[in-house]
């Protein structure tokens, strides 16, 4: 008899793993990923992997005794007044807290990973030299911190422990460079340096440094905690600086061109799709396409700026269709089509940290939409 030991572990040990390789603050500001129901500090043996969390696939969950679900889509968007069980939302919520089920969501930060969601349709679809469509910005902040020279290598050193200074593959970038500070302590003062009521000058270091804009506050605290002086001087600046690796949708080229009605036939195949929507076909091959899971109309004008032949996303509008103005070929593929493999996503994302915990890909199809 063979026997598997899976590991138990702390939800938030998983959490931590999760939001440090794919952060909240990559997300929308409309979305509601992290854990939405739960206790971080809750033991848990086996994760259900969903897009959506229905009744349904939270049923599923008990029946495999799994007691953490991990969903694309999160339960909850908006704030709620009530839970009395009268929609699913509700429902959900009320069985899940019964039956000590975390729920936990990675929804738009998701998306935005450079390896996410739509990398993994890109691979799928054998779309190679793939970049970000629609690149984030206002991702970051320059933090400036002024402090006496002989604590600037302290003050640098906590800083950067602490998240800040990461650029890419590389950690404790910042920049220095040395002045002349002055100020003057009123007699209600108590100055590290110099004197009350005289103006003192000394030598300081200006530390720039760059911090994930979700990091301010925590930054705040760090320095009024550590600086030594009574009312340390720092300044956090927005930087509008595009992040090239996080963003939305994703483009990239097939490795050799396609008849545009073979490419149609090997998405539909390859993509479980029932039917496509397209619009005109304006091109007899094709070879640069575009791609946006869920709802990607918002990225057309970048496609079509990009000089992509084909753009593959779904919830395209009637007039939508319109706005592709001969320019591109333009593919609904369905929302639940584009974004199916995002359960085998996040549990390759999770064995490789966790090879022994438990996880179950859900069996159900989730997708509300059916096809007569």
């Amino acid at each position: 008899i063979l026997y598997v030991i899976f590991a138990i572990m702390k939800a938030k040990e998983l959490i931590n793993y999760l939001e440090n390789i794919i952060p909240l603050y990559i997300q929308e500001e409309y979305d509601n990923s992290g854990l939405i129901i739960g206790n971080e500090n809750e033991n848990i043996s086996k994760a259900l992997i969903t897009l959506d969390c229905t009744e349904e696939v939270l049923d599923e969950a008990i029946e495999n005794n799994c007691n953490i679900i991990i969903a694309h889509h999160p339960i909850l968007f908006n704030g709620i007044k009530k839970i009395t069980g009268s929609n699913y939302t509700e429902k959900v919520i009320i069985k899940a807290i019964k039956n000590n089920i975390s729920i936990y969501a990675i929804h738009t930060n998701l998306d935005n990973y450079f390896f996410g969601v739509n990398k993994k349709i890109c691979d799928k679809l054998k779309i190679q030299n793939c970049e970000i469509l629609g690149p984030k910005d206002s991702l970051f902040y320059k933090l400036i911190v002024y402090c006496p020279s002989i604590n600037a290598e302290k003050i640098r050193t906590i800083i950067c422990k602490n998240g800040a200074g990461y650029i890419g593959n590389y950690s404790f970038c910042t920049f220095s460079s040395t002045g002349i500070g002055t100020f003057k302590g009123n007699q209600n003062s108590k100055p590290y340096l110099g004197k009350k009521e005289k103006i003192h000058k000394e030598k300081e270091t200006k530390i720039e440094v760059i911090i994930p804009a979700n990091l301010k506050n925590k930054m705040t605290s760090i320095i009024i905690k550590e600086h030594p002086y009574e009312e340390p001087a720092f300044d956090f600046i927005p930087l509008k600086n595009n992040n090239l690796k996080i963003g939305s949708g994703m483009i990239g080229e097939l490795d050799e061109e396609m008849e545009v009605y073979d490419f149609l036939n090997f998405i539909k195949k390859v993509m479980k799709a029932r039917c496509i929507r397209h619009t005109k076909i304006i091109k007899k091959k094709i070879k640069k396409i575009a791609v946006c899971g869920g709802s990607g109309r918002f990225l057309l004008e970048k496609a079509i700026n990009k000089n992509a032949d084909l753009f593959i996303s779904s919830d395209f509008k009637y007039h939508d269709f319109f706005d592709a103005n001969d320019k591109i070929i333009v593919v609904d593929i369905g929302h639940y089509e584009s974004e199916q493999y995002t359960k085998e996503l996040i549990k390759d994302i999770l064995k490789e940290k966790f090879p022994k915990f438990a996880t179950h890909l859900s069996q159900l199809n989730t997708n509300p939409i059916n096809y007569f």
